[in-house]
């Protein structure tokens, strides 16, 4: 099998698991580094709404008044302190930044990192974060369409012009441009509907299917993402993807690390070119992590070695 796969870690900046130290969410990432993990993935809401029940994908896992720092303020910090690791978004509701300022944000970041952001995007789920923000809702769609490819215009030209519904500039610059060529890598995230699916040959470096979507149905999805991009002349061979394991309890009822990474070939196989797991299904608190770590490194190279 091959070991180009990475071994990617979501790190839940929300909620208690932190326990509200943020200094020392940074010390995780660190950890994650030194024990040889290849990504970090940070998630995103920047305001949220009383509605919590509206989340499709099961119980929302904070109340809307629990903590949840800005992703991309966070990598920045663990930029700083890291010399390695990817950092990630997974995902970035990318609409409610507006498309030059995440332009500048994430070209400083990767500038920061010596060339190791990567962003996961998507337009979110809660409608009160547009409300918010003075957007519209029911154009979201567009928007992230909008914002990626005008973020691929400001990372690539000098000067930039760009033009579409929700987004226009010309000759304006953007400077510093990402160290990564081409700009910033961006995966986008969600279901493989025909909207999401031009987003990729358009704009994407990478796909991160929708919670809950099986590992049969994500390689299906795959081969059609691959045959489009090739249909478009770009490299099939080339695309990304964040491939969730399937979890697996064991007898006691927790989850089991090594049973869950016995599920890894078939996730690669599937298309996957980032196996994913989250700590916070295996470890109860922050000290856990380093050891945690070290054993998904140890146990993910057993099953690629084989």
């Amino acid at each position: 099998m091959s070991t180009d796969v990475q071994l990617s870690i979501g790190l839940p900046n929300f909620g208690t698991w932190p326990q509200g130290d943020w200094r020392g969410f940074i010390d995780v990432a660190r950890a994650a580094e030194d024990a040889g993990v290849d990504r970090v993935v940070l998630v995103d809401h920047v305001v949220m709404g009383p509605h919590t029940d509206k989340y499709v994908w099961g119980r929302f896992p904070t109340p809307p008044e629990a903590a949840w720092p800005e992703p991309l303020s966070l990598l920045s910090a663990i930029a700083a302190v890291t010399e390695r690791i990817r950092l990630a978004t997974g995902i970035l509701i990318a609409p409610l930044r507006g498309a030059t300022l995440l332009a500048k944000t994430a070209a400083t970041i990767d500038q920061i990192s010596g060339g190791r952001l990567e962003l996961g995007v998507a337009t979110g789920w809660q409608r009160e974060e547009y409300d918010a923000a003075g957007l519209a809702w029911d154009r979201r769609g567009q928007l992230l369409t909008d914002t990626l490819a005008a973020c691929k215009a400001l990372w690539t030209q000098t000067p930039a012009a760009f033009e579409s519904p929700t987004v226009g500039f010309t000759d304006t610059y953007c400077e510093p441009k990402p160290v990564q060529p081409g700009g910033v890598p961006l995966w986008i995230g969600g279901s493989l509907n025909k909207r999401n699916l031009a987003r990729i040959v358009d704009s994407g470096d990478g796909w991160i299917p929708i919670m809950g979507l099986s590992t049969q149905d994500m390689a299906r999805d795959v081969e059609t993402v691959r045959a489009a991009l090739a249909d478009a002349g770009r490299d099939p061979a080339a695309l990304r993807v964040q491939g969730p394991v399937p979890m697996v309890k064991g007898d006691d009822g927790r989850f089991d690390l090594a049973r869950t990474i016995d599920n890894v070939p078939e996730v690669v196989a599937a298309g996957a070119t980032a196996v994913h797991l989250p700590i916070q299904a295996f470890c109860a608190e922050p000290k856990e992590a380093p050891e945690f770590f070290a054993e998904a490194r140890r146990l993910l190279d057993a099953v690629l070695a084989r």
